[in-house]
């Protein structure tokens, strides 16, 4: 998985991400993680498929669908200053239906959804970390695709913001969203065309850049 980033500071704010020019981060509770290398091929073509299909839908809604890379940030209180915020993600696809927490860097506060596509390299810090991120932060419904098995992994929240044991999807099941109104495909629209080559299993590989 994506490792933190070992540095000097104790924590990282996102006003320290914005002085970072090279390279793709994200901050997690103020521990930070390189997000390089680039996704593979098969994991880009199942996040277009998603995005596009999900575009499609919210056409005559107030929701926004955004492809990484897109700020996220999440902060622990309402008005918190840059210098107060210690997380910020790019997740591969958000829904978002408050405009109100859209502006120009991106949206600030918890997306309605949040799709993450596993890669070797993040699979544990999106299976783990950002799923217990997600919870805490009120994220309505937290979807995981799984390229290797075909599988579509779907968190909602019971009635005390936690999640529930994970909804699993795969062959030409029906996906809905419960928390977007209008979201309705095929998982064979999105997994049916067979990659040339089988993705690679989940492995450990640790980061070496340092912002």
């Amino acid at each position: 998985m994506t490792q933190p980033v070992r540095k000097e500071k104790e924590y990282f704010t996102y006003d320290d991400y914005l002085q970072w020019k090279d390279g793709r981060w994200q901050i997690i509770d103020g521990v930070v993680y390189d997000m390089s290398p680039a996704p593979s091929r098969e994991h880009q073509r199942i996040v277009l498929e998603l995005a596009v299909k999900i575009h499609a839908q919210l056409q005559e809604g107030p929701c926004e669908v955004y492809m990484a890379p897109f700020d996220v940030r999440l902060p622990d209180s309402e008005g918190a200053k840059n210098n107060e915020i210690l997380t910020v993600v790019q997740p591969d696809i958000v829904v978002v239906c408050d405009e109100d927490k859209l502006d120009d860097r991106g949206c600030l506060g918890a997306p309605d959804l949040v799709v993450e596509v596993l890669s070797p390299s993040t699979a544990v810090l999106d299976l783990k970390e950002k799923r217990e991120l997600y919870e805490r932060h009120g994220v309505k419904e937290y979807w995981l695709a799984h390229p290797a098995d075909r599988l579509l992994m779907v968190y909602r929240p019971d009635e005390n913001g936690c999640y529930q044991k994970a909804a699993v999807f795969g062959g030409t099941d029906i996906i809905e969203s419960s928390a977007v109104a209008g979201i309705q495909f095929s998982l064979e629209d999105i997994f049916g065309k067979a990659p040339s080559k089988q993705p690679q299993p989940f492995t450990q590989e640790p980061a070496h850049k340092q912002p």
